[in-house]
């Protein structure tokens, strides 16, 4: 079986960090209970010393999730590790997460301290975490940038004090792949203790290689990696948990390792990340971007339509995302994919009126970059209306609803041979009471399977547009039909008898098409 990679994961600490971004308690509970649920191992729930709010905060945390370690990042410094124990001390398995500085520059700069007080300081203050917990994670601060003698020093001593994980962090992403591969490997051969503790390692996004960097370590000994949901975090951000997750478990055969992470929970958490932090993911954001899963090229959609595994490593129904792979229909769109999202909408064309669609479907997208359903039956609808006149058409719709009254349409259709044909019927609502009365017009009974009304504009007076589909009683097709009107009563009656046709419509070209 392949070795387990353990997923820490940083959003609610460092993620944090970025700037304009603070969760409130409430939303700070709802990603714990979230990552949670997505199985990570590890959840750094704060720094509790900051301020009394974020202490709350992990407290809130340490109680409610029982699932997960709980850490609390501290100083190597007395009264940060009793607030952190403070913080975390609920926790079913809580971890004390001390770090110091451990760069010449940022030790002479920043704390102003010569080697050997760093050492002591570290080694007490781990000793310190280690009298509340046995589960203790040390962090040498700006670990790629210190002189690598000192730096299997410091672990070295931290281990022998009680730090049971020991995380090299890459602080400012300086770090290049084949670089931090070989200090890891000399982590690997000089710290004699090693044994006794797991080798972590948290990268910063500031030269774009974090995840590059992150699977170097794992192939370097690491076992534990510290991410974020999305990536966010100090500055360019952290690793992103989705990038070295998907990374791992797309290729397994190279990497031969595996985590715990429900991989379908990934894009929930994704969203749920993006709306409390105010931080839009970019659209060509690996994995969880709006683009990762959208195909525009012709070739690309026609190979999909094909074979999905021709363009896409990863099927995004793994990764939670609902709308799954999605063609994206422009001027660079071929046929197949056209045709295929028509027969999605219901229309189903062949031969000449296929062409001349396909035809319309060109023109129009060369003057809209992007072409939308609305689109599609408008060109199916109009454009080819001219050759062929749908059967039904509406002449006249009434209705009588109220709270003490049976609701009750009445309809006049013109059927396909010129004639008015006139009917009412009773619903449990009038739009019920209007597809009752065209079923019983038309003698069709398709299943409603989908009914839903948005505003097209805003305003007392805006027009409301209803999407509506069916299923047909024959063959179980869906077909769908939209229609858009200040009156949404008309506007339903409208998109149902558009539906109603659509699929008359497809039976007469299918019993046309066999004929011949």
């Amino acid at each position: 079986m392949s070795e387990k990679i353990y997923v820490f994961d940083t959003t609610l600490r460092d993620g944090e960090q970025s700037a304009g971004v603070s969760f409130s308690p409430r939303e700070k509970l709802e990603i714990a209970q979230q990552l949670e649920r997505l199985g990570v191992d590890v959840i750094e729930a704060g720094f509790p010393a900051s301020s009394p709010g974020d202490l709350q905060g992990v407290q809130d945390i340490a109680a409610a999730v029982k699932d997960c370690t709980i850490c609390a990042l501290a100083r190597a410094v007395k009264s940060d590790i009793d607030t952190a124990w403070e913080g975390i001390k609920q926790s079913a398995d809580p971890r004390i997460h001390v770090f110091i500085n451990s760069s010449d520059i940022q030790m002479a700069h920043q704390l102003g301290k010569e080697r050997e007080d760093v050492l002591a300081q570290a080694e007490a203050m781990v000793k310190h975490a280690a009298s509340y917990t046995s589960n203790v994670e040390f962090s040498p601060m700006d670990a790629t940038r210190s002189d690598p003698a000192f730096l299997h020093q410091i672990i070295e001593r931290c281990i022998d004090a009680g730090a049971t994980v020991i995380n090299v962090p890459d602080s400012v992403g300086y770090a290049i792949p084949q670089e931090l591969g070989e200090i890891f490997q000399g982590i690997l051969k000089n710290v004699s203790n090693l044994n006794k503790a797991r080798l972590s390692f948290h990268g910063q996004n500031d030269l774009g290689l974090c995840t590059a960097n992150t699977l170097t370590a794992i192939q370097n000994g690491v076992r534990q990696v510290e991410v974020t949901i999305n990536g966010i975090g100090e500055r360019a951000g952290n690793t992103s948990l989705e990038e070295v997750v998907m990374a791992i478990q797309t290729r397994a055969d190279f990497l031969k390792f595996h985590t715990e992470i429900k991989s379908k929970e990934i894009y929930r958490t994704s969203k749920m990340v993006e709306t409390y932090s105010g931080m839009p993911i970019q659209w060509n954001k690996a994995i969880v971007g709006k683009n990762a899963f959208r195909h525009g090229s012709g070739i690309h959609q026609d190979g999909i339509l094909k074979l999905r595994e021709t363009w896409e490593i990863m099927d995004p129904v793994e990764i939670g995302i609902p709308m799954g792979t999605q063609l994206v229909l422009g001027k660079l769109s071929g046929r197949h994919a056209f045709k295929a999202r028509l027969e999605e909408l219901g229309f189903f064309l062949v031969g000449d009126e296929l062409q001349k669609a396909f035809e319309a479907f060109k023109e129009l997208a060369d003057k809209k970059s992007k072409i939308d359903d609305r689109d599609l039956i408008a060109i199916v609808t109009d454009k080819l209306r001219k050759l062929e006149d749908p059967p039904w058409k509406l002449e006249q719709v009434q209705v009588s609803a109220g709270d003490k009254s049976l609701p009750t349409a009445t309809l006049r259709l013109m059927d396909p041979t010129g004639s008015s044909r006139t009917d009412a019927a009773v619903g449990t609502g009038p739009v019920d009471a209007i597809y009752q009365a065209m079923n019983r017009i038309t003698g069709q009974t398709p299943e409603l399977t989908e009914f839903s009304v948005k505003s097209v504009t805003e305003g007392i007076d805006a027009q409301g547009e209803v999407t509506i589909r069916i299923q047909s009683a024959d063959d179980g097709q869906e077909y769908s039909g939209r229609s858009a009107d200040t009156d949404i009563i008309v506007a339903s009656a409208r998109a149902y008898l558009q539906a109603l046709n659509s699929m008359l419509m497809t039976r007469q070209r299918v019993q046309k098409a066999q004929s011949e």
